[in-house]
């Protein structure tokens, strides 16, 4: 409140015509929180379901010496890719970050870069890295906001390497991951694997990004982390994302996003760009970006695939067998019913990603695959004691074709999954 009142006493800044509508008209209250007068207080939400309401997101107004929150990268084959996340700034503040390197004990500037808006992120792209050193890197924004961490060497001469496996970080739990954190410490795992859902606040996806790396900076800031966007971190309850297109049913059964494509790669280039170059970066439809990748560690050579992207939405495309296109409750229900030609999975394009991968072992002792979802059907229940299912087709066991290429393309190569 320091803050506001003191713009009030200085002048009440104006944001640029840019920041106020980012995802256009139909979309005005869209990460509401980081966009516009963001300043501003804000009225409190409205829930309809006031038991399922998720507490506050963090206030996005802090001491400017504070504006940057976290940071993130990967390091591989001579390349440092790092993403820093800043609070939104004022529009007369600086939208210039730099990152440094400790050499010899002094801090030597590599390289500048452009704050981007919408998302407020700043990405570095360092090449020559030599990856068989720790190097010390901080990234500061005007004179004062300092972010300080460690880029790890890679851990070639390790017998086991240590990867941390999480998903689902629940925004209704506000605040510190105190003994979460600690036990992540003390385990040091040499690569970080969060598989999705890293926030639930849906339509504020910059303050819940930047709660979820509050909660986690003080691990992340030190060593590889892998993130993958899931359907709620792009607002979705589910998502099957049938290759871009744009879905325009409120359960998402009918396949696609529903919301703007702006807010989707904004979405994914804060959660992902810091990732290795997509193995294909041409754009699905409606140019919303393409993130499968690969990473070794270690010698461990991890795909990273994006398991809803290209995924068939059931909705008109097989017989619904129950309340939901995706829940199936009837009892005399057969999967080959739903078993049909033409529906996807992974898609060709990471099918071909997949094969070329298997085939590739210089320098891989191991390989490994990530994706949000496990290929197979796990859920027997939803909701309440009588809300049995004898299929969620929100699973990875769905369509069947496609998870047995998948399972195929894991087999030839004997790959571990690692999931959320």
């Amino acid at each position: 409140m320091l803050l506001f009142a003191a713009s009030i006493l200085l002048g009440a800044p104006v944001p640029p015509a840019h920041t106020v509508k980012p995802f256009g008209e139909e979309f005005p209250g869209l990460d509401s929180l980081a966009v516009g007068a963001w300043w501003e207080p804000r009225p409190a939400a409205k829930s309809k379901k006031k038991a399922a309401a998720s507490p506050g997101a963090p206030t996005m107004l802090v001491e400017r010496d504070q504006v940057i929150a976290f940071a993130l990268y990967t390091q591989q084959a001579g390349v440092l890719k790092l993403s820093a996340q800043l609070y939104p700034l004022y529009p007369e503040e600086s939208k210039q970050a730099r990152l440094e390197f400790k050499r010899d004990g002094q801090w030597i500037e590599s390289a500048k870069t452009e704050v981007v808006f919408p998302g407020w992120s700043a990405h570095f792209r360092v090449e020559g890295w030599d990856g068989s050193k720790d190097v010390a890197y901080r990234v500061r924004h005007g004179e004062k906001a300092v972010f300080e961490g460690l880029v790890r060497r890679d851990p070639m001469d390790k017998d086991a390497i240590v990867i941390a496996n999480m998903s689902c970080n629940s925004s209704r739990t506000t605040g510190a991951r105190p003994e979460i954190l600690d036990n992540l410490i003390h385990q040091n795992p040499d690569l970080l694997f969060f598989a999705g859902d890293q926030t639930y606040r849906h339509t504020e996806h910059t303050a819940g990004w930047i709660e979820f790396g509050l909660q986690f900076r003080d691990v992340m800031k030190d060593r590889p982390t892998i993130c993958i966007p899931d359907d709620h971190d792009v607002g979705h309850p589910n998502l099957w994302g049938e290759g871009g297109k744009l879905s325009e049913r409120k359960d998402n059964a009918d396949g696609g996003y529903f919301y703007p494509v702006a807010y989707v790669n904004m979405v994914q280039r804060q959660q992902s760009w810091h990732l290795p170059d997509a193995f294909d970066p041409t754009p699905v439809q409606r140019g919303i970006t393409t993130y499968y990748t690969r990473l070794k560690v270690g010698g461990m050579d991890f795909a990273i695939l994006e398991d809803r992207k290209f995924k068939s939405g059931p909705f008109g495309k097989i017989p619904q067998q129950g309340p939901r296109p995706d829940h199936i409750t009837d009892e005399k229900y057969d999967p080959k019913s739903i078993d049909l030609p033409g529906l996807q999975l992974l898609g060709e394009r990471q099918l071909k990603f997949l094969a070329a991968w298997s085939e590739d072992w210089v320098g891989v002792r191991h390989k490994a695959v990530l994706s949000a979802s496990a290929f197979c059907g796990a859920v027997h229940m939803h909701g309440g004691k009588d809300s049995r299912l004898l299929a969620d087709l929100d699973c990875n066991g769905w369509p069947q074709k496609g998870r047995d290429e998948a399972l195929r393309a894991l087999r030839r190569v004997q790959a571990v999954h690692l999931c959320g």
